[in-house]
């Protein structure tokens, strides 16, 4: 019963290890597509953006993602803790900072 479970616990953590791993590298490679994409002036700031969503969406910002769309268009989505306490996310082009939308 010992080797069956032993195999099976190091199959689970070598699993879960890769995908760590791969984690990390989207990570890093959509950090530096981020910024990179800040220094040639294609997105604005996050403290420029940040003033904006407030604007729009009051509360907590607790996630920010810079997403490449169609046609090379690129979107900030900002998911933020409102203060009713419901995770809201606004959509804003990144950039000119122009209102896109609001999920819930």
């Amino acid at each position: 019963m010992k080797g069956p479970f032993a195999l099976g616990l190091a199959i689970i953590l070598a699993a879960t290890l890769a995908g760590e791993a791969g984690a990390r590298e989207r990570h890093r490679r959509d950090h530096e597509f981020a910024r990179s994409a800040l220094q040639r002036g294609e997105v604005l700031p996050i403290n420029r953006l940040l003033s904006i969503a407030a604007q729009y969406l009051p509360g907590d910002v607790v996630e920010v993602r810079l997403e490449p769309r169609r046609e090379g268009e690129l979107r900030y989505e900002i998911r933020v803790l409102t203060p009713s306490g419901k995770i809201r996310e606004l959509h804003l082009d990144a950039r000119t900072g122009e209102y896109i939308g609001i999920e819930d």
